[in-house]
């Protein structure tokens, strides 16, 4: 029977956030009695249903990041000194004689302030230009399709510790690019848009970033990303990189990076929403730090949006702490772990999903808790596992969990709540589908991989109930998630075991890692 298939709306993804809001030594596993099968073919049909998918108790951090002192309404920038570039540079500066002085080498424009509440307006093009600033004020810099390229450094570089808001023009297309080689500096200079001090990017239009020599964005503080466009087409090392930390609360930023795609050094990373597309050949979105200060915390923590990443060597998202998804929808396809945490990995909600070709899909090298979402970990052969914390605990209480590889990590009953399977191998493209004797539908999912080890877990599977599982098959008329289907009508393929779930863990098969 031909597949009719609809990839699941916004809408549906919203109904489905609504709905649903690590691995002892020791494991409480019990295999099932009942591990008959059938070569028996149905002609029947299930219908799938993504109700009855339940949320456990939060835990890790909600934290937002939040700063009064980052959104522009809260300052005020009475004056603009206004800097068009072109073949002859205009400069319009009426605080010449009041605290703001501007030196000219060519289309090099250095700015030294001392200036309370002063915009920086900047359009035109140059070819062989740059803007340096030195500010002892809180200062605003406007891209108002503004277009420079610099051949031996910087196309604007920031040279003051105190906050910048760079507010994308609306209605207007700006374009920063850097040299292949910088001149030579006691400053420091290490991207296409560098800054000593806090950035702050607001407004709607589009900024497009090329990194010739190191990173595309970059502060010795943080960066923080309220609203715009912003492209970073290819950047030599990171996208987006900060000492201190980044912080995403919106906007639509796309990111081609030869090193990490957003990196915090010494810090960490808070996403409350947005569009982020990252391609990196390292690691996606990593809190890096590996030094000896106890003070610093290099924690991830994701309180929504749409996520995308793609490694061809790295991590897609990688804590040096913890890792906490409250929300949002978060894609990564990588070579190494997809999702990876030092301490703790923490899954509230969400569309959760990771594909890894050469590792783990998600691997906490410390506790796993999932308390809700939809979670689906893809990971590479024996004796990699889809969902892996090196035997400590992996605690579910809701959610909606599919893990596949090599192995996989097994829930700890004592603190589980939900009912989970342990099964053994499966196809690349084909169906694995899981219905109660009655023909209530617990899992159907397309797996993208072949698999030795599947994990499943769900408050789906009730208590002391037997369950058959087919194979192949087909699907109509369905909405799906990375090969999970939430909707549709499930035409039966193959009939092949059966479990009964009497207790927390019921292993049929596959490979439970003990660390």
């Amino acid at each position: 029977m031909k597949n009719s298939i609809n990839f699941i709306s916004k809408a549906s993804v919203l109904a489905i956030l609504l709905m649903i809001g690590a691995c002892s030594k020791k494991n409480d596993v019990t295999s099932s009695d009942d591990t008959s099968t059938s070569t028996e073919t149905s002609n029947g049909t299930s219908a799938i249903s993504d109700t009855g998918i339940t949320s456990g108790t939060a835990e890790g951090s909600s934290e937002k990041g939040e700063n009064t002192d980052d959104l522009i309404e809260n300052s005020t920038f009475s004056s603009t000194v206004a800097i068009n570039f072109g073949t002859s540079t205009t400069i319009t500066n009426p605080l010449s004689a009041a605290g703001v002085t501007i030196t000219q080498n060519g289309n090099d424009i250095t700015v030294t302030s001392s200036a309370t509440g002063v915009e920086f307006l900047l359009s035109g093009t140059t070819t062989n230009g740059s803007i340096k600033i030195y500010s002892e004020k809180k200062f605003k810099t406007t891209l108002n399709g503004v277009n420079i390229t610099n051949d031996d450094g910087p196309a604007i570089n920031i040279q003051s510790g105190k906050r910048n808001f760079m507010v994308i023009n609306a209605n207007t297309t700006n374009s920063l690019t850097d040299g292949t080689s910088y001149a030579t500096s006691t400053e420091d200079q290490k991207g296409t848009i560098f800054s000593e001090g806090q950035m702050v990017f607001t407004g709607t239009g589009t900024l497009n970033i090329k990194s010739n020599y190191k990173h595309g964005i970059v502060s010795d503080d943080y960066v923080r990303i309220i609203s715009g466009n912003i492209t970073v087409s290819s950047a030599a090392s990171d996208g987006i990189h900060a000492n201190d930390a980044i912080i995403i609360d919106g906007g639509t930023i796309n990111l081609t990076a030869s090193a990490d795609g957003i990196q915090a050094e010494e810090g960490h990373i808070i996403i409350n929403d947005g569009t982020i597309n990252v391609t990196a050949v390292e690691d996606g979105i990593t809190a890096s730090y590996d030094g000896t200060d106890t003070s610093i915390l290099p924690y991830v923590h994701i309180n929504g949006g749409t996520i995308t990443v793609k490694s061809t060597k790295g991590e897609g998202i990688e804590s040096k702490s913890i890792l906490t998804i409250n929300k949002g929808t978060v894609v990564t396809n990588t070579y190494d772990d997809g999702l990876n945490a030092a301490t703790a990995i923490y899954i509230n909600g969400g569309l959760i999903y990771s594909n890894a070709t050469n590792n783990d899909a998600m691997d906490s090298n410390g506790t796993f808790t999932i308390t809700g979402g939809i979670v689906i970990a893809a990971g590479a052969g024996a004796p990699e596992a889809g969902i892996d914390c090196d035997a400590k605990t992996l605690k579910i209480t809701g959610g909606l969990v599919v893990g596949i590889g090599g192995a996989t990590s097994g829930p700890t009953a004592s603190v589980t709540t939900v009912r989970a399977l342990v099964m053994g191998s499966g196809s690349a493209n084909n169906i694995v589908h899981i219905e109660s004797a009655d023909g209530t539908e617990a899992l159907t999912f397309m797996a993208p991989k072949s698999f030795s080890t599947l994990l499943f877990a769900s408050a789906k599977l009730k208590a002391s109930t037997t369950y058959n599982i087919y194979t192949g098959g087909s699907v109509s008329n369905g909405t799906t998630f990375n090969g999970l289907y939430l909707t549709g009508t499930y035409n039966k393929g193959t009939k092949g075991s059966a479990f009964t779930t009497t207790s927390v863990v019921t292993q049929i098969g596959g490979s439970i890692s003990r660390g």
